[in-house]
């Protein structure tokens, strides 16, 4: 087992690439804000501005909290947690310490690290960076954020804000469990001996028979003032015992994120709703963009509101199905289900019957959540503002869900994931550093007690299963994202599996159940990216488990 065969050297290099995650954001928050340094100054450079600051009050904001005179301008920038995490310090027997040095280098990933950590600090070299980072590690008192630029080699260190803020969403510790996890992953999930299980006559990841008709309808609820905006694919022939799906959407993106899953669905006779929600779309991300919080991005009704849109969104279009017209009996709303994305991965795992536990997440929000968590993990305490301890969003109408990198973290505390007793497919990437998989996906899908798949995907990130043709928001750019071609295999499995999986609710489910099996998932592993679907995780996942539940 990985985790055993690495030992404490494993455990070490993950903590110093935690700090090292931590040395970016120290050194840019939001506009850029510097830890104490190596050098006499730290200048901060985002586009043609360029903002020189002290090392030595940086220091003193470290050790007391208190902001000097000269980072007054900067205090709206400072997320709280700064003079923790400028504290922080990793203790490691500087006899040992040339030995991690070494083995960083060796990996891929820590040849990555540095590589990426000596672009965001312009006129660096990557020695100048191994070299600082093993004197830092020599030190008595542990390495450090501090630490680490005292030993920098250079009288000023020049930060580059926009590559330093991606570098520190990437190495976020969440993350990097998951991203190490993967090799394990790879391994442990890959199932032998089963390379003739789904044999068929067809498969569902090419398109269907159906011609494909598409509407688009604005629905209005007046009780919550809000338009909802549906995007409807159905076939032209009327298929009245096939169920219906609702495509929710993530956070800053709409309604056609996922038009080509939707378009594939309805090419197998599956009517398609996918709808928009107007409190977190791309408009709202954009009328958002200059909050420098993440917790504020949001509006903590929101998660009240979106499983509510799909309530919503069912009783319309049961109306719609009785009335005359095109889309009469084609709307099976007694027979759901809901794919989500992200924010609407929640939204799925919400409205299928998971419980949100606002008393936990707010535990968490308030006494463990810092600078260097990832980016789910600040948005999701936008609900811990929400005055109920405990919500209940479940719709009985919607039978089974899929949750696409979704962004579960603390939402729903340590057991509300067991109250659903329905079919859930989750799907987790190793390199997403929005959502981190460990923690977002993989110990949610532990929780399950019910029938469920993880679909996991080696190597995959969070916008991996996006349309290539869809426009990726501009506040995402600076995270690298795997998508286009690259991606194409994992569209192509999601695509297949989300057929046999919604299938699995129509009179021919038994045709589609060989497509939900491990074989079927690894035919379409690369290279890039290894592809894997399992109903159970294996016994030598459980002790990384451990890490979410701090």
């Amino acid at each position: 087992m990985l985790f055993k065969q690495k030992g404490k050297s494993s455990q070490r290099l993950l903590q110093i690439k935690g700090l090292l995650c931590g040395l970016t954001f120290a050194c840019c928050t939001s506009l850029g804000i510097p830890s104490a340094s190596a050098a006499q100054t730290v200048t901060i450079r985002l586009g043609p501005f360029e903002q020189s600051v002290a090392i030595a009050d940086l220091e003193e904001f470290a050790k007391t909290g208190k902001l000097p005179t000269s980072l007054q301008g900067f205090s709206a920038f400072l997320p709280s947690g700064m003079q923790e995490l400028l504290q922080r310090r990793l203790s490691i027997n500087p006899q040992a310490a040339a030995n991690l040095t070494q083995e960083l280098q060796k990996t891929s990933w820590g040849r990555q690290l540095i590589t990426s950590l000596t672009a965001a600090l312009p006129g660096s070299s990557i020695e100048s960076v191994e070299g600082a980072l093993s004197l830092a590690l020599r030190q008595v008192n542990g390495l450090s954020v501090v630490g680490f630029l005292r030993a920098y080699p250079q009288t000023n260190v020049t930060v580059d804000a926009t590559k330093a803020i991606g570098l520190a969403v990437e190495l976020n510790p969440n993350r990097l469990q998951s991203q190490a996890l993967g090799s394990l992953l790879a391994r442990e999930l890959f199932v032998n001996n089963q390379t003739e299980s789904y044999k068929s006559n067809f498969n569902p990841a090419t398109i269907g028979k159906e011609v494909v008709e598409q509407q688009t309808i604005t629905l209005r609820d007046p009780k919550r003032n809000r338009s909802i905006t549906v995007d409807i694919y159905a076939s032209e022939v009327k298929q009245p015992q096939q169920p219906l799906v609702v495509i929710s959407h993530g956070f800053g993106a709409n309604r056609k994120y996922l038009a080509y899953l939707a378009r594939h669905l309805a090419s197998y006779g599956v009517s398609v709703a996918a709808i928009e929600h107007p409190g977190s779309n791309s408009i709202a991300i954009n009328q958002a963009r200059n909050t420098s919080d993440l917790k504020n991005l949001l509006n903590p009704n929101e998660f009240i509101d979106r499983p509510k849109d799909i309530t919503f969104l069912l009783d319309e279009l049961t109306k719609l199905n009785n009335q005359p017209g095109k889309l009469q009996g084609k709307l099976n709303t007694q027979q759901v289900s809901v794919i989500g994305h992200s924010l609407g991965g929640y939204t799925a795992l919400a409205i299928v019957g998971g419980e949100v536990n606002i008393g936990q997440l707010k535990r968490f929000c308030n006494n463990s959540l810092n600078i260097a968590n990832a980016p789910g993990d600040w948005l999701e305490c936008a609900a811990a503002t929400l005055p109920e301890n405990k919500l209940q969003l479940r719709d009985e109408r919607v039978k089974s869900a899929i949750a696409l990198n979704p962004m579960a973290g603390k939402l729903f505390g340590d057991k509300g994931l067991s109250q659903i007793n329905k079919p859930v497919l989750i799907l987790t990437g190793t390199e997403d550093a929005l959502t981190p998989a460990l923690k977002h996906q993989i110990q949610p899908f532990n929780q399950l007690g019910g029938q469920k798949y993880l679909l996991t995907a080696i190597g995959g990130t969070h916008l991996s299963i996006s349309d290539e043709a869809y426009a990726v928001n501009s506040a995402t750019t600076i995270i690298k994202e795997r998508r286009g071609i690259e991606a194409r295999p994992l569209r192509e499995l999601l695509k297949g599996v989300s057929v046999a999986f919604v299938k699995q609710l129509a009179p021919e489910a038994k045709n589609y159940q060989p497509f939900l099996t491990s074989a079927y998932a690894q035919s379409f592993s690369t290279s890039q990216i290894k592809l894997r679907l399992n109903s159970q995780l294996p016994a030598s996942i459980k002790p990384w488990l451990e890490m979410t539940t701090r």
